[in-house]
């Protein structure tokens, strides 16, 4: 957009709760796509792997026209019932480009832009600034509309804080550091992500044939992520989580990316092999001492993420 620079998304480490309360805030994670808005006489969405995907979300338009133009950052969610923001509802919204079938999802699953941190207003980068003073001008803004909020700040003690969000079934919650600049594109321990439910990025490697009920189909797929030296290594195996709408749009993509070499090093038989260039998400009870994800079950395609950004996070 003309006049605001660009910026790539501050990214939080996995890590544990800081014991220095008085120099944090404390933020719920959401589960959505992360977006950085620029919003002058239009609106632009960017995700985190620098895709514009300001299509897919027409019910944020009104975020524009704005003067002076800013640049927001924020989570897009959309929420269950219970009023939990949820990855699975998210996903039919995430894939679909076809500008009738959005209009129709947006009435059907409506979302909300969880906005967090403001980097730009005018002329001017706010990013050298102390987030203490970034989440103050970002509340002068006055952001509340029918499709776009700034949530509420969390107060209390960090464990009680966390301890709370638990105990409402939330994803968990992110640590600021009060006197902390927006670094943009570096994953910062002044931010830090402390989740209730374990959860990892993985990329496809490849698939299994199923047997039974999943004959002539997908069976599993192959996981893998990046290693310190950034070689990509296999951490098992995702045959649980899935929906027959899921395997049918992930046989169809995958098809397109199979290859005949391996992708990764991995005593497994009769695989498909596939090139690493899908993100999915898993929940997992624990990492093995083999470097293996236990009991993974499939959350959803990341299309917002980039493979090459796969590392193990916690």
């Amino acid at each position: 957009m003309s006049g605001l620079p660009q910026y790539a998304a501050m990214l939080a480490t996995a890590g544990v709760l800081p014991s220095d309360d008085d120099r944090w805030a404390w933020e719920v994670k959401f589960d959505g796509i992360r977006a950085i808005a620029y919003i002058g006489e239009r609106l632009r969405l960017v995700s985190r792997n620098n895709k514009d995907i300001t299509a897919a979300w027409p019910e944020l338009d009104a975020l524009a026209p704005h003067t002076p133009p800013f640049v927001l950052d924020g989570e897009i969610v959309t929420f269950d019932k219970s009023g939990r923001s949820s990855f699975e509802a998210l996903q039919p919204r995430m894939h679909q480009r076809n500008p009738a079938m959005i209009r129709a999802l947006s009435a059907s699953i409506p979302v909300v832009y969880m906005i967090f941190d403001i980097l730009h207003v005018g002329d001017r980068s706010l990013i050298a600034l102390p987030y203490r003073q970034r989440r103050e001008l970002l509340e002068q803004l006055h952001l509340a509309g029918p499709h776009w909020q700034v949530p509420p700040r969390l107060y209390g003690a960090g464990a009680d804080v966390l301890a709370e969000s638990k105990r409402l079934g939330l994803e968990g919650i992110v640590c600021k550091r009060l006197d902390s600049p927006y670094v943009p594109g570096s994953r910062s321990p002044y931010w830090r992500k402390i989740k209730n439910i374990r959860e990892q990025e993985v990329v496809v490697a490849g698939w299994r044939p199923g047997g039974g009920r999943r004959s002539g189909t997908i069976g599993s797929l192959l996981m893998a992520i990046h290693d310190e030296g950034g070689d990509l290594v296999y951490v098992g195996n995702v045959g649980t989580g899935f929906t027959r709408a899921t395997l049918a749009d992930l046989q169809a993509r995958l098809r397109r990316l199979q290859r005949n070499t391996p992708t990764v090093v991995a005593d497994v038989r009769d695989a498909v092999w596939v090139e690493p260039t899908l993100v999915g998400e898993v929940s997992f009870t624990e990492w093995t001492g083999d470097g293996k994800l236990r009991h993974p079950s499939w959350r959803g395609l990341r299309p917002d993420k980039s493979a090459d950004d796969v590392v193990r996070e916690s």
